[in-house]
């Protein structure tokens, strides 16, 4: 999920977009900006920027006057990026693995199935975990994932359930995420993944 377009909405900066090809090597072009061809990458006051959390964070610091994120001078303002940090950090490292396992490397619906299980047992063990959330809804929603794992938060998960719609619904993550883009771009990844195996 393009997390800095989401906190550029928020903040209620202007940017210009360009899209890029994940599937395709980076132009001659988008390299001389961003030589390791990271995506995405902004220019600001000519400055490159790359990697969605380090950019988030960035402009959040660059434009302070925002209730996004308190300063980390302010009181009890470390404390809450500490707090940030270790949410980010708990998906990444408890979450995601099993979602990637689930989707990408899984070959029968037994392994898909422990897998999912496995990331909601991390969910319902550590609660702390990013909007990348929202993935699992819409990959659960049309079958990438299992189809029981949306009623499963709802039911194991409750106050996580509706928090991660809260998130689903939220006008700056709605304007940027494109689920269908996200559900057949997932999709063909993980028939190109299981192609090669």
């Amino acid at each position: 999920m393009p997390l800095a377009h989401i906190t550029l909405q928020e903040l209620g900066l202007p940017f210009k977009e360009e899209i890029i090809d994940l599937d395709t090597p980076r132009s001659p072009e988008y390299l001389q900006i961003n030589p390791r061809g990271l995506v995405p990458t902004i220019i600001h006051n000519g400055e490159t920027i790359t990697e969605s959390a380090i950019v988030s964070q960035f402009l959040v610091d660059a434009y302070p006057n925002n209730t996004l994120l308190p300063a980390s001078s302010d009181r009890n303002g470390a404390l809450v990026r500490a707090r940030i940090s270790f949410f980010v950090d708990t998906y990444s490292s408890k979450v995601q693995p099993h979602i990637t396992k689930a989707i990408y490397r899984a070959k029968t619906d037994d392994e898909i199935n422990q897998a999912a299980d496995d990331a909601l047992a991390a969910v319902v063990k550590e609660v702390l975990t990013a909007p990348f959330v929202i993935r699992l809804l819409s990959l659960s929603k049309h079958g990438a994932l299992p189809t029981n794992l949306v009623s499963r938060l709802e039911h194991e998960t409750p106050n996580f359930y509706r928090w991660a719609q809260a998130i689903g619904n939220n006008a700056s993550v709605l304007k940027i995420y494109d689920e269908d883009q996200i559900v057949q771009g997932t999709k063909k990844k993980r028939a190109q993944l299981q192609a090669q195996a």
